[in-house]
């Protein structure tokens, strides 16, 4: 007997969510976005992943010992008492160079280790830990990753995307072959990059959760789409309420809010009632 996949997250009677709902974003922390600011409370935002808060070896949190990002660092007071920021899942240390960081495993442990009593200062509402280094079916992450994985505290979670177009069984299977069984999975969806569509990413969210557990999973709904000069662009609202709509019920954080959710976009998703 074929056994049935989960629909979705199943909403409490008494919660009184929308029918269109954003419960979190991410905040990729950069030059550009040092002091985020938006509207993305009133799509329904209170739960914030901060990608990193060192990316190669610059600091965006004070006392680390590493050289800073900038002469001012990002206000985590004021982030704190954002409504968007009512739950805050902290990135730890990272490289933007996908090769680079995932040859530098070792580093990245040690400089997330060191990390983790210098975030806990922060006045943050901690709800988990994020080690962003984010793997594919190309890699197979060595004795390293779970060894250093297991000197991290928990809630811990990676993300994970298919560039190879396995399927989610088969992503599954490669997940399941290497992932501690107490680390979760942020998967991203892959609309942004035109890898798939809602309707497919959504499979991959349904198996996903079958196999490593409701807990353990969440979608990464990525915001942006290609730009015809290069690089990316905020997705329009008409091509971003799709995943909203296709992912309804699940746990779902947009990427990312400060780079891409910017105010008229905000507007418009409000008035197609995202609250």
């Amino acid at each position: 007997m074929v056994a049935m996949l989960p629909c979705a997250v199943s909403w409490p009677s008494s919660s009184g969510a929308p029918l269109r709902h954003l419960g979190g974003m991410v905040w990729q922390p950069s030059l550009r976005t040092l002091r985020p600011q938006g509207n993305w409370a009133q799509l329904g935002v209170r739960r914030l992943l901060v990608q990193w808060t060192v990316v190669d070896s610059q600091a965006f949190v004070p006392g680390t010992g590493l050289p800073p990002i900038a002469a001012e660092l990002p206000d985590w007071e004021r982030i704190a008492a954002e409504p968007w920021a009512q739950e805050v899942i902290v990135g730890l240390a990272a490289m933007h160079g996908e090769a680079q960081a995932r040859a530098s495993v070792a580093l990245l442990v040690e400089q997330a280790h060191a990390l983790v009593p210098i975030v806990q200062r922060l006045p943050l509402k901690l709800g988990g830990w994020y080690f962003p280094l984010e793997v594919d079916p190309t890699w197979l992450p060595g004795p390293e990753w779970s060894q250093g994985l297991a000197q991290l505290p928990r809630p811990l979670w990676i993300s994970a995307y298919d560039s190879a177009n396995l399927g989610p069984h088969a992503l599954a299977d490669w997940i399941e072959r290497w992932l501690p069984a107490d680390v979760g999975v942020f998967f991203q969806d892959g609309v942004g990059v035109h890898a798939r569509s809602p309707e497919v990413a959504l499979k991959y969210l349904q198996v996903l959760t079958y196999r490593l557990g409701q807990a353990r999973v969440q979608m990464i709904a990525e915001a942006f789409r290609p730009a015809p000069e290069g690089g990316f662009r905020s997705a329009t609202a008409a091509e971003f309420l799709p995943q909203i709509d296709a992912y309804k019920g699940w746990e779902v954080l947009a990427f990312d809010g400060p780079h891409y959710l910017g105010e008229p976009l905000v507007a418009e998703l409000v008035a197609q009632g995202v609250r």
